[in-house]
């Protein structure tokens, strides 16, 4: 078992910068590929980036590229989302999650794939 656990969420304002982090609990994270999604009030969960077990490869959503870079720190069991430029459409419950590499070696992009989530953290981004 995996636990995750969000945290650096919170209230900004259009154009700030935050930094989202994912630690983990009960198993070492290097076995495991990462992914970030969100869910905005009355929308569906949706994609936001991904890194592999390694870090070598990740992935993003188009919408998202050049503003939000996903990372990861293995000796710390740490995996971040470092978010700049924000929008008020950024708005939504942020969702790290872990996937066994063993299932799959890179990336993916699908949420039914993931195998652990954390239970979120809230960003807010005021106009």
């Amino acid at each position: 078992q995996v636990q995750l656990a969000e945290s650096g969420g919170g209230l900004v304002q259009a154009g700030d910068s935050l930094r989202l982090s994912c630690a983990a609990s009960g198993r070492t994270l290097s076995s495991y590929g990462m992914g970030w999604f969100r869910q905005a009030p009355g929308k569906e969960r949706e994609f936001v980036a991904a890194i592999s077990w390694s870090g070598r490869t990740r992935r993003y959503a188009d919408s998202l590229k050049g503003r939000f870079t996903i990372s990861r720190d293995n000796s710390e069991n740490t995996a971040y989302l470092q978010m700049s430029s924000l929008k008020p459409e950024d708005t939504a419950v942020y969702y790290c999650a872990a996937v066994s590499s063993s299932k799959v070696l890179a990336t993916t992009t699908l949420a039914r794939e993931y195998d652990y989530w954390g239970q979120g953290t809230q960003v807010t981004v005021s106009s």
